[in-house]
């Protein structure tokens, strides 16, 4: 599948590739929520997958797919942090090596997370360009693999098995909504829910302060020149290429809050369902709540998509 779009098949691949390594993470419920919200709430929890996020799917695929030639010269990325952990923990299941470039600035506690796992850890300027040139100079020194966060197709196929699996637990379902940085998620959620229920509405949910993927699909064009100003420290990318067409094929819509509303909804999910939420996780509840009226009387699956905060640094701490 190098260099192409995953197919539903490649996501029921994915499925059986991980199925060692991964944990299929529970559906949670709050009636309380459903209560605000005006509709029934059903959400993934992956904060509860192993490194604490939905990004463990993409890289474990990624890394099970290697050849035993490939995976013998170890895998790269960049990361601001959950992929980069998810990476060096996938690459920890197959015993090889890893290195992650992370950019100044990303949270201590995903950056202690990539240690931790055993990978090599390398920081550069908070940028895209920076990040993708100190990966090209890994390759180039060591013949590791790019194992990209979102545009490599094993990732997005990775990514898309959560969705399956909350289709197979809880379907059938009105509507999806995923958060949206990268796009690897909401890419990979959109080609399964195409399979898997074809009326089935998907929502990305964006920060206001890195809303490009809603300001693309509006505009019919990618527009990834922007300066992220948000909270969502793993939503601070432009969506990808590949992702964005898929985003367009398959007639995804974008919705977006600002961080205030992000913040109110994680404190939400903390208080109700008893689950330790990121900000890039929480703001797919806060779109459903800002955006209330278009999902009234609905069955919405919504993917929590990982809970690695600084403990130390809580927003309503400083709010």
């Amino acid at each position: 599948m190098p260099d192409s779009t995953p197919t539903f098949d490649d996501i029921l691949a994915a499925a059986a590739r991980i199925a060692p390594h991964a944990h299929t993470t529970p559906v949670l419920h709050s009636r309380e929520l459903d209560a605000m919200a005006g509709c029934t709430l059903l959400f993934k929890a992956e904060p509860l997958q192993r490194g604490g996020a939905f990004k463990f799917r993409g890289a474990c695929n990624a890394v099970w797919a290697l050849s035993d030639e490939a995976a013998r010269r170890g895998v790269v990325t960049h990361s601001s942090g959950n992929h980069g952990a998810a990476l060096a923990l996938a690459a920890h299941t197959r015993g090889i090596a890893c290195h992650v470039v992370a950019p100044d600035g990303a949270v201590a506690t995903k950056l202690a997370a990539i240690a931790r796992y055993g990978a090599v850890l390398h920081r550069c300027e908070a940028n895209t360009a920076a990040r993708e040139a100190a990966c090209a100079r890994l390759q180039t020194d060591t013949g590791a693999s790019l194992v990209h966060p979102f545009t490599d197709p094993y990732v997005m196929a990775g990514q898309g098995t959560a969705v399956l699996e909350l289709h197979n637990a809880q379907g059938p379902l009105d509507t999806v909504i995923t958060p949206v940085g990268g796009g690897g998620l909401l890419a990979g959620s959109a080609i399964a829910m195409a399979t898997l229920a074809p009326d089935c509405a998907v929502f990305g949910a964006e920060p206001q302060g890195a809303d490009d993927a809603a300001r693309s699909l509006a505009a019919g064009e990618r527009l990834p020149d922007f300066v992220p100003d948000t909270i969502c420290d793993g939503l601070r990318t432009p969506v990808g290429v590949p992702n964005f067409a898929v985003l367009q094929r398959h007639k995804v819509q974008v919705l977006v809050a600002d961080d205030r509303e992000t913040i109110a909804a994680m404190r939400l999910v903390w208080q109700c369902l008893k689950l330790v939420v990121e900000p890039s996780s929480a703001v797919a509840l806060a779109v459903l709540l800002k955006h209330r009226e278009r999902f009234a009387g609905q069955r919405v699956g919504l993917v929590l998509s990982g809970g690695n905060v600084d403990l130390d640094a809580l927003p309503w701490s400083h709010t």
